[in-house]
């Protein structure tokens, strides 16, 4: 549903990649691998639509990302390197707000049972200023419960998640395929997935896909 076409990315006049190509279909996860500076972040960035490429296109289920964007939107979450969670708030407030960027209507969720998931049982109403790395982390990824998403595109979700989140999260990568979500990530993780779901792009610096 997703097609990386003949992208290419420069940084500082610096070419990172170019002749990228791949797809994705609903029940695959996808770990793009490689070195610092071949591109990963630069390459989820342009997936979700938050940068344009030097050449090539996007397309969502054969349209370009570009050209309805807001259709393209509507399926995807997108989660950053960094937490993007607004430090004043608390864990609670944080998924009200994010939930209020729905742009569908959907049922509201259980936002305490939401947080007991992500092991922040009692912290509902705690500032995340207040909050370790890993625990702001987990407040970020409480949004793939509250915003229902086709694809996920995530930067390094397992970043300060200690090794027993780790296996919950897999988890949760895992259950999203099976009930036909996609999910394309990056993660210096060595991830344990069944190999009909999963499979690693290995992206080389300067030279595209290997």
């Amino acid at each position: 549903m997703l097609h990386a076409k003949e992208l290419a990315c420069t940084r500082d006049q610096h070419e990172l990649f170019s002749g990228l190509n791949f797809s994705i279909q609903q029940g695959q996860i996808i770990q793009i691998a490689g070195v610092n500076g071949a591109g990963k972040t630069s390459l989820l960035r342009l997936l979700a639509g938050l940068s344009l490429p030097a050449s090539g296109e996007v397309l969502w289920q054969g349209e370009s990302i570009q050209r309805f964007p807001q259709r393209y939107h509507q399926q995807l979450l997108y989660l950053g390197h960094l937490a993007g969670i607004k430090s004043e708030l608390s864990a609670l407030e944080n998924l009200q707000f994010f939930k209020g960027l729905d742009s569908i209507e959907t049922p509201e969720p259980d936002y305490f049972e939401i947080l007991a998931r992500v092991g922040l049982a009692g912290l509902e109403d705690e500032p995340c200023a207040h909050l370790s790395a890993g625990q702001q982390r987990r407040v970020a990824l409480a949004r793939l419960w509250v915003n229902q998403r086709l694809l996920w595109i995530l930067d390094e979700p397992f970043t300060a998640i200690d090794k027993q989140g780790v296996a919950y999260l897999e988890k949760i990568l895992l259950q999203h395929c099976e009930r036909g979500g996609m999910v394309i990530l990056t993660t210096h993780q060595s991830l344990q997935m069944p190999a009909q779901h999963y499979r690693v792009i290995e992206l080389s610096a300067s030279r595209g896909l290997m």
